[in-house]
């Protein structure tokens, strides 16, 4: 698959990098919209393929009392709007066969979380849709171990596949970003993406509620674009420290262009 053959992506001849952007997950109904324009208007400047991301819920939380959504439907026809508002691509996140089928009727690309990346029935699903899919490297996999994933939704006869690394374990409550891993996805044919801001993640800290890094956000994007990244993931929030969600390790919207900036220049300089 190649960035330009994605459905309704803009400016996808102008040789930039593909940047999927948005909140964690849809907080209420004007938040992802305003974030969307924002992002959108940084996307035209600058001539980037831009895919709006947000989860309409969130089944992966550590406590039993963190957020995880303001209703499926709901959420999702908030998404789907956003798309038709501006005439862009929009993304979610799966977790069941069952949410496949109900998401695809939305969203424009699935994507499949890392701890699922080896959930064959979920995979074979989602494949079923025709949809593009974008898989997160589970960090607990490597970078060589990816291509039985991406095997499971060629065997569906969906060619639409792009691969996302996020980083990997580092002992308990940390992650690290291995750029070998770009090159050695890339092998497989397909776009590979790094979600910056995932990747920067300090997970199962003792309060229940994940850390994160995010003064690190510009220095592992820049790493990204220079060791051959074909996209950046990164989600952004106007104020991440209400966040309802990956607060931690959000970047603030304001600082959004700046960073983008500076990508597109190393992304020239190459």
């Amino acid at each position: 698959m190649e960035i330009q053959e994605i459905p309704g992506i803009r400016h996808a001849d102008s040789g930039n990098f593909l940047f999927i952007a948005g909140p964690c997950v849809v907080e209420n109904e004007t938040m992802p919209i305003q974030i969307a324009e924002r992002i959108m208007k940084i996307s035209d400047t600058y001539r980037i393929p831009f895919i709006f991301k947000a989860s309409y819920k969130k089944a992966n939380r550590s406590r039993s009392d963190s957020f995880s959504g303001i209703g499926d439907e709901k959420a999702l026809r908030i998404i789907h709007r956003i798309g038709e508002m501006f005439g862009i691509p929009v993304l979610t996140d799966i977790h069941t066969e069952r949410e496949t089928e109900i998401a695809a009727e939305f969203v424009d690309i699935l994507q499949i979380p890392a701890f699922l990346c080896r959930q064959t029935d979920l995979l074979i699903a989602a494949g079923k849709t025709g949809r593009p899919i974008n898989i997160k490297k589970g960090q607990f996999v490597s970078a060589g171990s990816m291509k039985f994933a991406v095997e499971k939704i060629y065997q569906t006869g969906n060619k639409q596949v792009m691969l996302t690394e996020r980083g990997t374990t580092f002992g308990y409550n940390d992650l690290i970003v291995d750029f070998r891993n770009i090159p050695e996805m890339q092998k497989f044919n397909v776009p590979v993406i790094v979600d910056v801001t995932h990747s920067l993640q300090q997970p199962n800290q003792p309060s229940g509620i994940t850390g994160g890094r995010p003064d690190l956000i510009a220095t592992i994007s820049r790493a990204s674009i220079a060791a051959g990244a074909d996209g950046i993931f990164m989600e952004t929030h106007p104020n991440p420290a209400q966040a309802l969600s990956d607060g931690a390790n959000m970047l603030r919207l304001d600082l959004l262009e700046s960073v983008i900036e500076s990508l597109v220049r190393i992304r020239k300089a190459l």
